[in-house]
């Protein structure tokens, strides 16, 4: 069996290891890292929670050792960039914890928090900089930070960045570094747009590849319980105290449903907090330090806030929303059954939307989940139409996106949702890219690129 004494890392970087206690390399860190150690460019096909971070920080802090030079000013050697603020601030963590003996100097450079200190922080220049891409340009287009000399680029959970618009933003910083650099390319998928992005940027790449996207974790029990839709709060607030909870993560789909759901539970009596784009970085730190320690057992998400939470002992994950992307639901699950322990995910699902997504999952996962029905019969159960257009589909033709509002064909006012500049924060979608500091272009909000607007080819927009 390998282990990490096998790699041949420099002697600081196997001490701060054992003081880590990794004994044992993942999968996806026994393929990585000797062939990182070559300087081979690698694409990694694996998922949040298989190691990724060790397997590309390890060989890389022992290259920077071989050849340990002063950063020059406003300068980085290394460059990795993440979707999220929590992942990146994760990634930084493990950096500095295998770095630990090497006095290793880094910086982290994300949006939601003033720039100025970033600009400080990199003034003297450093050798790792994690950095979501929107800010990384920021710092670049205000002189704050120049790219000639990476050494090393690293793209993290690159799949989840074209899902955020982040594409355009990577191209732009890759045509900013230097053409001979080291690249470590991951990706929890390969769409044709990752696979043409990864042939753009790396030179010979290896490939590996483990865990594939449609496998789930074999110590997670999942079940489905269908609800009607007006229930699914109470029902929420029911199983809590019903289930052997230690930690729960409770996804939603949206940023405003994620502060209803904590709403909900405060008056069944049940402490939660939520964590997603609305929410300041100090906040969301706090919540998540809090839910680490056992302060709160109950978290609520978005998936994109999610991104990066790697807390140990999550015993539930619970799908309020279920997903329309069947993807999304194995990230979710993964949170849960980690480091060998069992876990639970529990979807609650209403109508023939989330009956269709559910569908979607079980042909990914090539398994038939177990049902039970708790949905009061003969009722009615189905979403309201602004719920359901805010799960990514239109309202259908004629019908009324809230109260007031009316799709061509229906009665009453035509009333454009708003979406874009001025409109409540509450009220966006989820999309992830929530980097405040950008201006928008155009008027539109940040990140909303591919949102599908309301009916926007039988509404015209009107002519000034």
């Amino acid at each position: 069996m390998t282990s990490f004494q096998d790699f041949g890392l420099a002697d600081p970087i196997s001490r701060a290891l054992a003081e880590e206690n990794y004994l044992t390399p993942t999968p996806i860190q026994a393929q990585t890292i000797p062939l990182a150690l070559t300087g081979r460019d690698v694409i990694g096909i694996a998922q949040t929670g298989t190691g990724k971070t060790a397997a590309f920080a390890l060989p890389i802090l022992h290259r920077l050792l071989q050849n340990r030079i002063k950063p020059q000013p406003k300068s980085c050697r290394v460059l990795v960039l993440s979707p999220t603020r929590e992942l990146s601030g994760q990634i930084l963590e493990s950096f500095n914890a295998y770095g630990r003996h090497l006095r290793l100097t880094s910086a982290l450079a994300i949006g939601g928090v003033p720039m100025g200190r970033q600009v400080r922080s990199v003034m003297q220049g450093v050798e790792v900089m994690v950095a979501t891409p929107g800010r990384l340009l920021d710092l670049v287009q205000s002189n704050g930070l120049k790219l000639g000399q990476v050494e090393f680029l690293v793209l993290d959970e690159a799949d989840r960045m074209l899902d955020m618009g982040f594409i355009n933003d990577i191209r732009k910083v890759v045509a900013k570094l230097p053409i001979k650099r080291q690249t470590l390319f991951f990706s929890a998928t390969m769409p044709k747009d990752i696979a043409e992005l990864a042939e753009q940027m790396l030179r010979d790449p290896a490939r590996v590849a483990v865990t594939p996207v449609s496998s789930t974790v074999e110590r997670i029990t999942q079940r489905i319980i269908q609800v009607d839709y007006t229930s699914k709060p109470a029902f929420l607030a029911e199983l809590l105290k019903q289930e052997p909870v230690n930690r729960a993560l409770v996804f939603t789909r949206t940023k405003h449903g994620a502060d209803k759901v904590v709403k909900h539970l405060a008056k069944a009596g049940i402490r939660s907090d939520a964590i997603h784009g609305n929410k300041s970085q100090n906040h969301r730190e706090r919540v998540l330090a809090a839910f680490r320690s056992g302060e709160i057992r109950t978290l609520i998400a978005t998936d994109i806030a999610a991104r990066g939470i790697d807390v140990d002992g999550v015993s539930h994950v619970i799908n309020f929303d279920l997903p329309n992307v069947p993807e999304t639901y194995v990230h979710r699950i993964g949170r849960t059954a980690r480091a060998g322990a069992d876990g639970a995910a529990i979807s609650l699902v209403s109508g023939a939307e989330e009956m269709s997504y559910l569908r979607d999952i079980e042909k990914l996962i090539r398994v038939t989940l177990p049902r039970e029905d708790r949905r009061t019969p003969g009722q009615r159960d189905t979403a309201p139409a602004h719920q359901q257009h805010r799960a990514g589909r239109p309202v259908p033709h004629g019908h009324a996106t809230r109260a007031g509002d009316a799709a061509p064909g229906g009665k009453g006012p035509r009333r454009r949702r708003r979406y874009g500049k001025g409109a409540p924060q509450s009220n966006r979608p989820e999309t992830g890219r929530h980097e405040p500091s950008r201006p928008s272009k155009g008027g539109k909000a940040e990140g909303m690129q591919g949102v599908a607007f309301l009916h926007r080819e039988s509404r015209p927009r009107p002519k000034h």
